[in-house]
């Protein structure tokens, strides 16, 4: 079946065995996420339309998942989240089978390259190649475009049939502006009096998409589209459409530049022939694919066990139907991408009366289709936070467990990165004491000389140390002798932490674990530093080593749900 599926209609009759919490729950995060992910809890039932008690109460609820940090006032989008939108992404395989095509497609041209699919009479992308300029595309993972104001779009559209065209007749009447789509800017109204005036990207640009039935015929004759800055001016992209093994359009890869570069005539002329052989080597890749195999589903085990526990705990802050409903969602994913009612209710642990009211809640919203007795995510579930959250950063990540670290020992926690022969801190958290580290983010330490660097030292294969003759040593401490050091560094690869005592500055003692992404590799360390009058080394080992393990396997968690189809900046 082609991933350009169509989602009920979100005006039809509510089902009489509809959730009513589910919905109120999933319409708190779409409020969420149009806000980029944060937002007042009043804020929240403002735009929401709910009682304060209720957001309150969903908010708890979401936050004892780990999708919402409650921050104060605020309600924050955790990465825990977009295990909903990988669930989606992890069904539908493409991003899995096409990224590396179209990254190398993104570096061989030096432009930006998307792929994208069809949603209702919108489409969203999949996977992004960016290029970093100081004019770069800002859309990303999830997003929601209109069709009409893309390339991609009228390539989708040569499938609509009555029902998607009267659909998006409909759409454009009632929002002539786009307004219900927050990743574009609003589009302006047609100004018929002056056509004559101005040339044809520049009128494309004004009445961004009134042609789109004209464009999708010639989508469907030529093979391709083009968007001649139907999004904001200065922007133009070249579209070709991906298709499976059955001849449907799979997904579609564009080109996206800028007119200083190119024209959009003129990136079609340059450029048609090698994205054209990009495709072709992405349609290959889809026919000799193997089927997916049977994996174990995503959602948490004990589902029914972890909801009564958190019920019991939080009372009636708790929304048990919530939880099972989201987590219906996770029970999708490679190799679960059709799954009958039976299946559901096996991966989540739900009795089959519970799953079938939350697959018939998420139908009615347009997540899931049936056919048949048989359920598929679709793309809208990409519109659960991944938008907000598929910028984040290792960072972004770290902050919020770097604060409870420190509040927990009640000393600075760090987060850095190794950049050559030294570290760099990333991220921080201070303690307000009368004598503190006196260290920010930004800040750059010899890597042989932290706790921070030989957990990251220790990682390598043959870890990289300076010249002897740049082995400089800080305090009479400092260990600079290079078969000394790695012995050093070979006892802490077999320890799993590195404990400093004195050798960057007398007094300073700091101790240190590994931040591992996806694939084991380190790519970050965190770190407990303190005067050494607070706390023994052994101290350190006994009362803050488990705290600090526990903190860094909580980043590498969130870390690897917010790595599973993209790279995740400073890991």
């Amino acid at each position: 079946m082609s991933p350009n599926v169509t989602a009920a209609p979100d005006s039809t009759a509510v089902p009489a065995e509809a959730v009513a919490p589910l919905s109120r729950g999933i319409t708190v995060l779409r409020r969420l996420t149009e806000a980029d992910g944060t937002a007042s809890l009043s804020g929240l039932e403002r735009a929401s339309g709910l009682a304060r008690s209720t957001v309150d109460r969903i908010t708890a609820t979401l936050a004892r998942m780990g999708y919402v940090r409650l921050d104060g006032r605020d309600a924050v989008l955790a990465p825990r989240l977009m295990e909903l939108g990988n669930a989606y992404l992890a069904a539908l395989r493409l991003p899995k089978l096409l990224h590396a095509q179209a990254d190398a497609l993104a570096d061989e041209l030096d432009e930006s390259v998307s792929l994208a699919v069809g949603d209702r009479d919108g489409i969203r992308f999949i996977h992004q190649a960016t290029r970093r300029r100081a004019m770069s595309l800002s859309f990303r993972i999830g997003d929601l475009l209109p069709a009409e104001r893309t390339a991609p779009g009228p390539l989708f559209a040569t499938e609509w049939g009555t029902a998607e065209w009267q659909r998006w007749h409909e759409r454009r009447a009632a929002d002539p502006e786009d307004r219900g789509f927050p990743a574009v800017p609003a589009r302006s109204r047609p100004l018929e009096d002056d056509r004559s005036e101005e040339s044809s990207g520049q009128r494309r640009g004004v009445t961004l998409g009134d042609d789109f039935e004209q464009r999708t015929a010639a989508a469907r004759k030529q093979g391709w589209a083009l968007d001649d800055q139907l999004i904001e001016p200065g922007l133009v992209a070249l579209s070709v459409p991906v298709r499976d093994p059955d001849g449907r359009i799979a997904c579609v890869v564009s080109v996206v530049s800028h007119t200083s570069r190119h024209t959009a005539a003129g990136l079609r002329d340059a450029l048609l022939p090698r994205l054209r052989t990009s495709v072709a080597a992405m349609e290959r890749e889809l026919r000799e694919a193997p089927p997916a195999g049977p994996t174990a589903p995503a959602g948490p085990s004990g589902l029914a066990a972890w909801t009564g526990a958190s019920k019991q705990e939080l009372g009636r802050e708790f929304v048990e139907s919530l939880a099972r409903g989201l987590t219906v969602i996770t029970s999708f994913g490679e190799g679960r991408s059709e799954l009958t009612l039976t299946e559901v209710a096996r991966a989540t642990g739900l009795a089959r009366a519970t799953a079938r009211r939350a697959l018939i809640t998420l139908e009615h919203l347009g997540y899931v289709t049936a056919h048949g007795g048989i359920f598929r995510l679709t793309p809208r579930v990409l519109g659960l936070g991944f938008p907000a959250l598929s910028r984040t950063t290792l960072p972004d990540v770290a902050a919020p467990h770097l604060a409870a670290l420190s509040q927990r020992v009640h000393e600075s926690a760090s987060l850095a990165v190794l950049a050559g022969d030294e570290i760099r801190y990333t991220a921080r958290f201070t303690t307000s004491r009368v004598m503190s580290v006196n260290i920010t983010v930004g800040t750059r330490l010899p890597a042989y000389a932290t706790s921070l660097g030989r957990v990251m030292l220790a990682d390598l294969p043959e870890p990289h140390l300076p010249d002897p003759s740049g082995l400089v040593a800080p305090t009479p401490r400092t260990v600079t002798d290079p078969g000394e050091l790695r012995a050093v560094l070979d006892r802490v690869r077999r320890d799993g932490y590195a404990l400093v005592d004195g050798e960057l500055e007398e007094g300073l003692r700091s101790i240190a674990v590994p931040v591992r992404e996806r694939g084991g590799r380190v790519v970050a360390a965190v770190n407990v530093a303190m005067h050494s009058s607070r706390r023994t080394p052994e101290e350190c080992v006994e009362e803050v080593l488990p705290d600090l393990f526990a903190t860094a396997s909580r980043i590498e968690a969130d870390l690897h749900i917010a790595g599973r189809f993209r790279e995740v900046p400073g890991a």
